[in-house]
């Protein structure tokens, strides 16, 4: 796993390469708008500019904008304040898809949880 933190505007703000995959990534795909709302899932309490979610992702702007638009659309990213002229995003926690998405990562987090402990369990037998 490979993640670079940095410090903007007294936050710590973290990117993550390619060779650390989600739970979310791992089941669904690398797709930009999945990327996107991993990492704002990951950091639910917290709000970003675009120009930070794009630096954390690593991802071009091109493809960042081409996709940003969509997840405001459906509702599941929000502007949640403006600092001058930068608009502040986060995930919308009230969105039936994105609690979906929660319940989904958790529920799968659980599942591979319980997975490792039965494998740990036959191999300490052994």
């Amino acid at each position: 796993m490979c993640i670079y933190v940095y410090i903007e505007r007294d936050r710590l703000i973290m990117n993550m390469t390619n060779e650390y995959d989600s739970m979310l990534i791992k089941a669904f795909g690398k797709s930009p708008k999945l990327r996107i709302l991993d990492f704002l899932l990951d950091y639910k309490l917290n709000d970003f500019t675009k120009k930070e979610i794009i630096e954390a992702l690593g991802m071009s702007k091109v493809t960042f904008y081409k996709n940003f638009k969509d997840l405001i659309d459906l509702g599941l990213v929000i502007p949640s304040r403006k600092i001058g002229r930068a608009t502040l995003y986060k995930i919308n926690l009230e969105n039936p898809m994105v609690k979906m998405l929660i319940e989904f990562e958790m529920k799968l987090s659980l599942k591979i949880a319980e997975e490792e402990g039965k494998m740990k369990k036959i191999v300490e037998v052994k």
